[in-house]
């Protein structure tokens, strides 16, 4: 029995019905694709126009044959209570409900249609059958976080054992935590990990340390899906190695879909049949595909809840190689709250201190996990966790790297912690800003 599809469909969310959408999608030529496209924003756009009081007073000028007349969306338009964001004809017992993870700073509750989350799990197993993960049939050994209250933990196993996952604790990874979890895979046909960066990338190490590739522990693993957080290519590389699989990056946001998705040909495709994904400037005008800036996503679907020239947060570039059917996501920059602003007025993404501070601790060899804050504009802090504190070499090695890529006058202090805190549900964010621009 297909028990995750029959799950679904038993709560209500018509997955064969979306299944066949999907295919009817994939099976058009380009100018089908764009005549659906165009018809498809224009529909969804009206449709709020015409049922959602929120929207009405949010878009007065919203005109669906002017695509640029139609305003951007922000978290801070949504942090309002879900009752009246709903369109005419919904409420909150007869949709998907969720709430953003707040990695952004800007949580909020959420509201999806039935039919538009069916859609959702549509493209993601779509997705997943590129590299034969069948969510019906594949064993999935799962980093994420789980919650800690009794009611919770035990509803997360539940939905665990229906999606046939089982499930590793983030918040432990210690050497003997993950002897535990090594242990598990020496004993299960896991077919595929999947779960937050981070914490793969030191199951990755742990695994590098004892010398051990996990393929030859188990030999039924196809593959390593990374998600929620930044995937750099030199822990790509390490986990690709340790675990002898193919490693897959994921980009989604659980307010729209599954955003992009790496294919079998190593390019990060976005999600072109559920979606409309732009990059626009700081003005709101569109950029050409080459360009770096803001994203902003329309779900194409969704008549509970209008998520229209959404701006979800994320600094971007789509590929000059796109086509309107198969765009290509060449980087993922970071957020747009990650932004350092420096003593000069200079901005730069926050990962670059985190990138170049990781280049020179991993040489290093002795650190497991580490953050960057910025606390004032000339002030990082390094926070790190390891078993000896980093030499007064590689801390000044640390501070000169950053004043080369970036400018002179910083200063930069260190931390040792026996641990890194992470967010509630596991994830770890790796730059912080306590800076704003005034």
């Amino acid at each position: 029995m297909n028990i995750f599809d029959f799950s679904l469909q038993l709560n209500g969310y018509p997955l064969k019905k979306a299944k066949k959408e999907l295919a009817e999608i994939q099976k058009k030529d380009d100018i089908e694709f764009k005549t659906f496209l165009d018809k498809k924003r224009a529909e969804i756009v009206n449709y709020h126009l015409k049922n959602t009081a929120f929207y009405q007073s949010l878009a007065r000028q919203a005109d669906s044959k002017d695509w640029e007349s139609i305003p951007v969306m922000t978290k801070k338009d949504l942090q309002q209570p879900l009752e009246k964001r709903l369109s005419a004809g919904f409420n909150v017992k007869d949709v998907y409900i969720n709430k953003t993870s707040g990695s952004s700073g800007d949580p909020f509750i959420f509201a999806k249609d039935k039919f538009c989350h069916a859609m959702t799990w549509a493209v993601i197993q779509n997705r997943f059958s590129w590299f034969g993960l069948d969510f019906n049939t594949s064993k999935q050994g799962r980093f994420y976080g789980i919650p800690l209250d009794k009611k919770g933990y035990y509803k997360e196993r539940f939905k665990d054992r229906l999606s046939k996952r089982y499930r590793f604790s983030v918040f432990d990874l210690s050497d003997d935590a993950f002897e535990k979890t090594l242990q598990k895979f020496r004993s299960t046909a896991f077919d595929y990990i999947n779960g937050y960066t981070s914490s793969i990338v030191q199951f990755a190490k742990f695994l590098e340390r004892k010398s051990i590739c996990l393929i030859s522990v188990c030999p039924s693993l196809k593959a390593c899906v990374v998600t929620s957080e930044m995937l750099f290519e030199n822990d790509k590389v390490l986990m690709q190695h340790q675990f002898g699989v193919p490693v897959i990056n994921e980009y989604g946001a659980s307010e729209l879909d599954l955003i992009a998705f790496q294919n079998p040909n190593n390019d990060w495709q976005l999600n072109s049949e559920t979606l409309f994904i732009e990059i626009l400037d700081d003005d709101d005008k569109v950029l050409s595909h080459g360009t770096e800036g803001r994203i902003v996503i329309t779900s194409l679907y969704n008549k509970a809840h209008p998520f229209i020239r959404y701006d979800i947060g994320d600094i971007g570039v789509i590929s000059q190689n796109s086509t309107l059917q198969k765009p290509i996501l060449e980087k993922l920059v970071g957020r747009t709250n990650d932004i350092a602003i420096l003593p000069s007025g200079r901005k730069a993404a926050g990962l670059t201190f985190y990138y170049i501070t990781k280049s020179i601790i991993e040489d290093d060899g002795k650190v497991k996990e580490f953050i960057i804050e910025q606390l004032e504009k000339h002030l990082f802090k390094v926070i790190y966790v390891s078993e000896e504190s980093l030499t007064e070499e590689i801390k000044l090695g640390i501070v000169n790297e950053m004043e080369r890529y970036l400018e002179n006058g910083l200063t930069i202090s260190f931390e040792r912690r026996d641990v890194l805190k992470r967010s509630k549900s596991g994830k770890l964010k790796q730059f912080t800003s306590f800076v704003t621009s005034t």
